[in-house]
């Protein structure tokens, strides 16, 4: 290699790295400054919020489906914990479409998307809580504390989350968040995966910044310990303990059916389920491992997927509790329904590279970087009946908020900083 163009190389490197460790910086900083006022104002019972404050006055009847012989009230109160790379924001979506229709009570964080993730949740998160305020749905990104979101909530809410294999979700998140976590900057060669997974330990350190990217992030976005072992027997309990907490753990493996468990548990309608998948990356970023790095990410990740086993195991026993049949039945259904909602919104049939998404109101948010989570284009023409759900549908989780009056100057101030340094740095 020429000396000029070796030059060039590290010198590109240098700018990079310092962009960065200022990008950082800048992050922590404005981080601090936002959540510097986000105290606990009181662990007094007198904050939670009593059952009767919450009644919905929406005129909504009871009903009944296939899936109901018979008539139940649909439930509005509701607590969905959003675990990363879950396809959690497509069950997002189906809430906010739910709450939205029915004039619900979002509890919102303020200033961006999530509740000041990674730190535990707090109440006074929550944009203009006030000790004793009452919300219908909780649902945005948090590190679960149960004391603490039970304040927003009344008794009889249900509480629902999302679990995805762990390798899977492992993969997903180490190629969706590396960039922004720096132990993974000094990993050398062109699949960093494999080579973390082959000695995990000579690249993690479990203070690192951002590390919990890396190992067990299930578990830490429950409020646990990322680092234990999977045969810690804390571990044993924190999984004891969530099953105490969580009314219905769906599975992404099993989106489907997850939705029809979904729409039995809260007596909703087909028609409150339907969805486009949102946030998926395009399958040349997915990374297939082989049995044996498998094998590595799941010792790595051993108490996820301790959580994972524990959760599928009780998923099929709700399956077979449905019945098998009427579970095929409802998922055809489903699927034709989709598909129906598809042919009649989406331009081409399917999901398209973020580059070729034409209206930036559907263009999903990107990782650091990169532009690999795919979106849609909606059509040109929609009659009057189906173009206000079309839209919603396809309307990603941060446009959705913004829709909703959510205050996101933290979030868009954050994608502005990282759009140009990243745009600017391969120019240099």
């Amino acid at each position: 290699m020429a000396p000029g163009i070796k030059g060039k190389k590290c010198t590109l490197l240098i700018l990079r790295l310092i962009f960065c460790f200022l990008l950082t910086n800048i992050m922590l900083m404005l981080y601090c400054f936002t959540n510097q006022t986000k105290v606990n104002i009181s662990d007094s019972q007198e904050d939670t919020c009593p059952l009767r404050m919450t009644l919905t006055k929406t005129n909504m009847t009871p009903h009944s489906s296939t899936s109901q012989p018979e008539k139940c009230s649909p439930k509005v109160n509701i607590m969905f914990l959003k675990t990363h790379k879950t396809a959690s924001s497509t069950v997002l979506n189906i809430l906010f479409r739910f709450g939205e229709k029915h004039k619900l009570k979002f509890a919102f964080p303020d200033g961006r998307n999530d509740f000041f993730y990674p730190s535990p949740f707090l109440c006074s998160q929550v944009k203009d809580y006030r000790p004793g305020d009452c919300f219908n749905i909780v649902c945005n990104h948090m590190r679960f504390d149960p004391q603490e979101v039970a304040k927003l909530l009344p008794p009889d809410a249900v509480y629902i989350t999302i679990l995805r294999d762990p390798v899977d979700l492992f993969e997903s998140s180490f190629h969706y968040y590396h960039r922004a976590v720096p132990l993974t900057w000094r990993i050398k060669g062109d699949d960093k995966l494999a080579e973390f997974l082959n000695d995990p330990q000579s690249y993690y350190s479990s203070d690192a910044f951002n590390s919990f990217y890396l190992r067990n992030l299930l578990f830490f976005d429950f409020g646990f310990d990322n680092n234990l072992e999977a045969d810690d027997p804390r571990v044993a309990k924190a999984i004891h303990d969530l099953s105490s907490h969580f009314d219905l753990v769906l599975i992404t493996e099993y989106f489907e059916e997850s939705l029809i468990l979904l729409k039995d548990k809260l007596c909703w309608t087909m028609e409150d389920i339907l969805y486009f998948k949102l946030n998926a990356r395009k399958s040349s970023s997915v990374s297939r491992l082989p049995p044996e790095l498998r094998a590595k990410g799941l010792r790595w990740n051993g108490a996820d997927w301790k959580l994972y086993q524990r959760f599928n195991t009780t998923f099929w026993a709700r399956v077979e509790a449905y019945g098998r049949e009427r579970m095929r039945q409802e998922v055809q259904e489903l699927r034709r329904r989709n598909a129906k909602m598809k042919a009649t919104c989406i331009e081409d049939g399917g999901a398209v590279e973020a580059q070729r998404i034409q209206d930036r109101r559907f263009l999903p948010w990107q990782p650091v970087g990169e532009a690999s989570i795919m979106g849609y284009n909606i059509k040109s023409y929609i009659g009057p009946k189906f173009r206000t759900i079309c839209e919603k549908m396809l309307t990603p989780e941060i446009q959705y908020l913004a829709d909703l009056g959510v205050s996101l100057w933290l979030t868009r101030l954050w994608g502005w900083i990282k759009d140009a340094v990243f745009t600017v740095l391969p120019r240099l």
